[in-house]
């Protein structure tokens, strides 16, 4: 397997695990990016979505956002 499918899978896993964060933590696009922004993120609701749409974003963004919606630990083997 290539790099760039590797890649890909790696950020359609990441994509996936952080969606189904913020559906069990009950946390909307708009919500998280309200969230973000208290921490000093600029983030708007477009932009959380273009993020999650495309698949590939920063492990700052995901990490912020893990904090934003309460979740304090991430086991690896779940993503």
């Amino acid at each position: 397997m290539s790099f760039e499918s590797k890649e890909r899978e790696w950020a359609d896993r990441t994509k996936r695990f952080l969606k189904a964060e913020l559906k069990r933590a009950d946390v909307t696009y708009e919500e998280l990016a309200r969230r973000l922004r208290e921490h000093g993120l600029e983030e708007t609701e477009s932009s959380v979505t273009n993020k999650l749409s495309r698949g590939t974003f920063p492990a700052t963004f995901f990490l912020a956002s893990m904090k934003a919606i309460g979740r304090e630990n991430v086991n690896l083997a779940d993503v």
